[in-house]
């Protein structure tokens, strides 16, 4: 038996588009009640996997390296 890859292993870009396919499969409307149940399933575990790597990538790009090599909030002087 071949051994599926978890949701979270792939990259954010592949997860989006396997989860835009997912989507224009379900707006179709030719996907068989039991079928839809099961991709729609599909679609919500990669959509928060997106979710949670968009937001682990924002929260390191908000970060910079002070000039004693510790990362710190990225903050911006306000006017």
């Amino acid at each position: 038996m071949k051994e599926e890859k978890k949701v979270n292993e792939k990259t954010f870009e592949s997860n989006l588009k396997d989860l835009e396919d997912l989507v224009k499969e379900l707006e179709s409307g030719n996907v068989p009640l039991e079928d839809a149940i099961i991709k729609y399933t599909e679609a919500m575990e990669l959509a928060k996997d997106c979710s949670e790597k968009l937001n682990s990538a924002t929260a390191k790009v908000n970060k910079i390296l002070a000039s004693d090599g510790e990362l710190k909030d990225f903050e911006t002087p306000e006017n």
